[in-house]
């Protein structure tokens, strides 16, 4: 018995797939059956659509249809450092200038903490579902639970999509950066289809590239994906360090003179538009069904991403706002033209490499929340099962 189950286990490795993949209900083992389903599909539907799911439900009967269990390989540090790649982007490079000169002046330091108190409000919200339902859905087997399949059928695809269309925005930002630090322009490497509209020939294949390489590495491995975060937000977090110490070194005073040019409607306005550079906090919540303790780790790791994320983001506002007076900030690449000003113009491609590993991890978090977003949606059948390559995603 135990062979054969290990024999079995050994052939849904990868991405192979059974009939059961594909045929999963007993509706769909003969012609009759699937007539009989059809017929039975109004009613099927209505108590989909206004039935609520279980913890135990959750917790017990979902994860038992997918045949496997997910490795728990993940402890509080693992997911602090998830939660910092997730978040840390190249966000906090374009849209700080940017608030700090139209909106919020100097005072963008405080829009950021602000901003930072509403998304910890939110963490806090996703570490008690968390806690409570330590599944690898996130906000859709809390949905299940609070509002039904329905609704969090909705929320899934809107959260999926989302991450899609967002990697491919950040992975043709990618190609921008790159070409930059390799010093040439924004669209050097990209690949210009005359016969399209101006806002669409230039094609861009290293982004693609990019997308498929981090895909595969976030497929094969939970723990070797986290280890790659670790290291690139290393990296981003020395990136970060070099900025404030070099631009603090650079630091006028009387750039401060004017601290709150805009008063407190331009704090709040800019905040409203900050809280974008805190997306991505909730991937951590996603991950619970991988980590080792989730009572202590998901609340460990989720808060400590954030209060770090949130320190980081008010440093640089300071140091930048520091370096150059609010009106003269550049708006597009706010910290490269800041450190241009002070005569170290080798400094921006210290900026670049940041906003290059920045990405890269974004994508990476982006990827691992696909996949087992996706893989967590199939096991209710809300979602095709062959799609995630699930027997992959569970064992890896």
């Amino acid at each position: 018995m135990g062979g054969a189950a290990g024999d079995d286990g050994m052939r849904r490795r990868g991405c192979s797939c059974t009939k059961n993949d594909f045929l999963p209900e007993e509706s769909f083992q003969s012609w009759g059956n699937y007539a009989r389903a059809m017929k039975e599909t109004p009613l099927r539907l209505k108590n989909r659509f206004l039935t609520r799911s279980k913890d135990h439900t959750e917790l017990v009967d979902v994860k038992a249809r997918s045949e496997h269990e997910m490795k728990k390989t993940l402890t509080w540090w693992d997911l602090m450092w998830f939660g910092i790649g997730a978040v840390i982007g190249a966000g906090i490079f374009v849209l700080t200038g940017l608030e700090a000169r139209d909106v919020a002046g100097p005072a963008v330091v405080l829009s950021y903490v602000v901003s930072g108190i509403s998304a910890m409000l939110s963490v806090f919200c996703y570490t008690e579902f968390a806690v409570e339902i330590p599944v690898a859905g996130g906000s859709f087997a809390y949905l299940r639970v609070e509002l039904g399949d329905f609704m969090a059928f909705i929320a899934a695809g809107n959260i999926l999509l989302e991450y899609v269309i967002g990697g491919a925005a950040v992975a043709r930002s990618w190609t921008s950066y790159f070409a930059t630090l390799c010093n040439h322009q924004p669209n050097d490497f990209r690949i210009v289809a005359d016969g399209l509209g101006n806002d669409y020939k230039y094609l861009d294949p290293i982004a693609v590239g990019v997308i498929a390489i981090i895909c595969i590495i976030a497929a094969l491995s939970t723990k070797g994906s986290s280890r790659l975060n670790y290291i690139a937000s290393i990296f981003h977090v020395v990136i970060i360090v070099f900025i404030v110490v070099a631009g603090l070194t650079k630091a006028d005073t009387n750039n401060y003179s004017n601290f709150s040019p805009f008063g407190a409607r331009g704090i709040f306005k800019a905040s409203a538009v900050l809280f974008f550079a805190y997306v991505g906090f909730d991937a951590v919540s996603t991950m619970a069904e991988e980590t080792k303790n989730p009572g202590r780790d998901i609340p460990i790791g989720l808060v400590g991403s954030m209060a770090f994320t949130t320190t980081a983001y008010c440093l640089m506002a300071i140091t930048l706002c520091l370096m150059q007076p609010y009106t003269q900030i550049d708006a597009d690449a706010p910290f490269s033209v800041a450190f241009q000003a002070v005569g170290w113009n080798w400094a921006k491609y210290v900026v670049a490499a940041g906003a290059l590993k920045g990405m890269t991890t974004v994508l990476l978090v982006s990827a691992s929340v696909r996949l087992v977003s996706h893989t967590y949606c199939s096991d209710p059948h809300v979602a095709p099962m062959a799609l995630p390559c699930q027997s992959m995603t569970k064992d890896r």
